[in-house]
């Protein structure tokens, strides 16, 4: 088996369908929401969340069993089926058609894996190991959960504020490139772990390289 290759998918408005109503459809479900994907499920029977979300039109729902021709152009399918020969179909139909598929618990039907994910804001910290053992990845992610607290997502939402005015402020990038690991030697992290979010911006803007072209020399 080859190494698989780590990817973000930028899902919003892409068709997804989840084959499957069970609390393991329901979760991949909200993962897809929360990343702007539009949903469908089509399973015979779904969790009362699944429902909500359907009768709120949240999500669109289709009360029977799957066939192919439920994930005719969708962009992503995960099948999570109770039935293993629905999710075997439906995993072979969505390879032959080249679309980006996972099978539940058959990884030899999958051509992406789930990684078990930590969500820090714009952050995201990822593990997996390629459908071997999804076990691991959360023992893991519970492991690196205790590690990353909130402020590094408040970090990142930080330097991506700063990222475009860096930009116009700097156009040297192996300046800029300093200016970045300045701020990540600083005690910005602390202060946002401390609630300290405008001085951590202030303090971060105050390793900004002086735009001046005479800055740093003595006056005549």
């Amino acid at each position: 088996m080859t190494d698989g290759y780590p990817i973000t998918l930028l899902l919003a408005h892409q068709r997804c369908v989840v084959v499957g109503g069970g609390a393991v459809a329901t979760r991949k479900v909200k993962m897809l929401l929360a990343a702007g994907a539009v949903v469908t499920v089509v399973a015979p029977e779904v969790t009362e969340e699944l429902q909500t979300l359907a009768a709120a039109g949240v999500i669109r729902c289709t009360r029977r069993e799957a066939s192919p021709a439920d994930i005719r152009d969708a962009f992503l399918v995960i099948a999570s089926a109770d039935e293993p020969t629905v999710n075997e179909q439906i995993g072979r139909a969505a390879l032959q058609a080249g679309q980006l598929v996972n099978v539940v618990d058959h990884p030899e039907l999958c051509n992406f894996f789930v990684p078990a994910t930590i969500r820090r804001g714009p952050m995201s910290i990822a593990v997996s190991t390629d459908g071997t053992s999804p076990m691991l990845a959360r023992r893991l992610r519970q492991q690196l959960e205790g590690l990353f607290g909130p402020e590094y997502g408040e970090l990142a939402e930080l330097l991506g504020r700063l990222r475009e005015d860096l930009k116009r402020h700097c156009k040297d990038q192996a300046i800029r490139a300093m200016t970045w690991k300045a701020i990540l030697d600083s005690p910005v992290l602390d202060l946002l772990r401390e609630g300290k979010r405008t001085e951590a911006e202030v303090t971060a803007r105050s390793y900004f390289p002086d735009p001046r072209p005479d800055a740093g020399k003595d006056e005549a």
